[in-house]
């Protein structure tokens, strides 16, 4: 009897919960410190391994089985491999739509409609519209996104604004749109319906919006002031280099056309990956050729033109200078520091959820809300917790969605008060944190680091403040209508 007894769990500790967290935290920020934007080139990835192996060792010192904890890895990693497989043809996107001229031509029509002193407000609301229409922050940094970090980087703009306006845009349509995965995962999870849960976010993150866009034109006006640049070296430098043609905005239309009609996003992804590769061939044999390395356009330089494009670095020059870095693609092969550290997140997400430490700290959360807003703001801690602990956006909404149903109803308050909660601090919060699978997913299709535009992504940070005052102040807080 004494051998069973042996084997039963024992309740994990808040105190031992947070010891994985708190190792996690300090070892990050250490090697922050010493590597810097290299940080996610593999070092942050073994640092995610030491913390799920933590994690692992105070599961067995409470008896929880090893294969247990491994199970639950192998879930998350597998729950992952849809976003995985998304990555890697995004990076193959992106090497298709250079060869052909696709990104390049965006960016030559971008650099005529869009004046310096416009660009990051007119960046915001242009990833807002696609964002919307596609329900998709991913899709739209994937498509439009990568082209207006082209014609800011020609403008001249701070790299870190444009993340930010392109974040903030993003994903102030993936948390409205109904057509988003999260926006319609955060009613579920608290009891509401999806129109109502959209018409109830609108009182937050409208007002959160408009601070965000005045913020945009404030410092588009500040660092577009010179804004009379002389783009015409630019200009000429893409169409000596590119075959440039409107023809080319077919293939990204189509891609958005496939998400508006709930296409899965890998087939629409893949489907405009070999569009990419098809207009290459049409209207830029002579750059197929020079990236194959080959003399003439025959079968041999045009497959191998494009599936380098497709799965490797390419380079193709300009005349001027300054255009070759926008002129360079990592193909599938640009992802893969991402995928690992997606995979290293759920190693160590998996075992924090597999020993129990998730639910005890959204538990303590929970205990201290003792009035409304300490509710509220348990529930905000809650999702960034979970957010920087499981490197998961889902499980950010799902793990306090069950945690404070029954808490947000037995003070009278109606559902939709939690779902908002939900999306104004788990959705949004995610693509701040650099080992989360949304800040390493933008941040590897921008190529920007999530640490350069953080502190420009306006709209994802004010979020969670925007609910929290809501809160205090008891404005727009709806009560459930208690029937005698």
């Amino acid at each position: 009897m004494s051998k069973i007894q042996d084997k039963v769990e024992k309740p994990i500790t808040l105190f031992q919960s947070l010891i994985p967290v708190v190792i996690l935290v300090a070892l990050l920020a250490v090697n922050v410190y010493v590597f810097r934007d290299d940080a996610l080139s593999g070092t942050n990835q073994f640092i995610l391994l030491i913390g799920g192996s933590i994690a692992t060792l105070v599961g067995l010192f409470n008896r929880v089985s090893y294969d247990k904890v491994l199970t639950q890895i192998i879930n998350n990693v597998r729950d992952t491999s849809s976003a995985v497989f998304i990555l890697l043809l995004v990076g193959a996107l992106s090497g298709t739509w250079l060869l052909s001229g696709i990104i390049p031509t965006m960016i030559y029509y971008g650099l005529q409609i869009l004046h310096p002193a416009i660009y990051l407000p007119a960046c915001l609301i242009i990833t807002s519209i696609i964002s919307i229409a596609t329900g998709s922050s991913w899709t739209t940094s994937a498509t439009v996104g990568i082209a207006l970090v082209g014609i800011g980087n020609a403008l001249g703009m701070p790299i870190g604004m444009i993340g930010g306006a392109v974040i903030s845009g993003a994903y102030f349509g993936d948390k409205l749109s109904p057509l988003s995965d999260t926006t319609n995962l955060a009613p579920v999870m608290a009891g509401t319906d999806l129109f109502t849960h959209i018409r109830y976010m609108l009182f937050t993150t409208v007002p959160t919006y408009v601070v965000t866009l005045i913020i945009f034109v404030v410092l588009g006006l500040m660092y577009g002031v010179n804004g009379d640049v002389d783009t015409s070296a630019t200009l000429n430098a893409i169409s000596d280099t590119f075959n440039v043609t409107p023809i080319l905005f077919i293939v990204p239309v189509f891609v958005v056309f496939l998400i508006v009609k709930k296409v899965q996003p890998i087939a629409a992804l893949l489907i405009g990956t070999l569009l990419g590769g098809v207009f290459a061939l049409i209207f830029q044999p002579n750059i197929v050729v020079e990236v194959a390395g080959g003399n003439t356009f025959d079968f041999y330089t045009a497959y191998k033109g494009v599936m380098l494009a497709l799965t490797t670095d390419i380079r193709i020059l300009s005349p001027l200078e300054s255009l070759n870095g926008l002129f360079e693609a990592g193909g599938m092969a640009s992802m893969l520091n991402t995928v690992w550290l997606i995979l290293c997140a759920m190693f160590f997400g998996g075992a924090m959820e597999a020993i129990g430490a998730l639910q005890k700290i959204s538990q303590a959360l929970l205990n201290i809300a003792s009035n409304v807003f300490g509710l509220f703001a348990s529930t905000v801690a809650s999702c960034l917790a979970i957010n920087i602990m499981t490197s998961d956006q889902y499980l950010s909404i799902v793990v306090p969605g069950k945690m404070f149903s029954d808490a947000y109803k037995a003070k009278g308050l109606a559902p939709e008060n939690l779902s908002r909660t939900l999306e104004d601090s788990g959705t949004v919060t995610s693509v701040l944190i650099p080992w989360n699978t949304c800040g390493a997913y933008h941040s590897g299709v921008l190529g920007i680091p999530t640490m350069t535009y953080l502190p420009y992504a306006f709209f994802n940070y004010l979020s969670p403040f925007v609910t929290l005052l809501y809160a205090a102040f008891d404005i727009k807080i709806r009560k459930i209508l208690k029937k005698d």
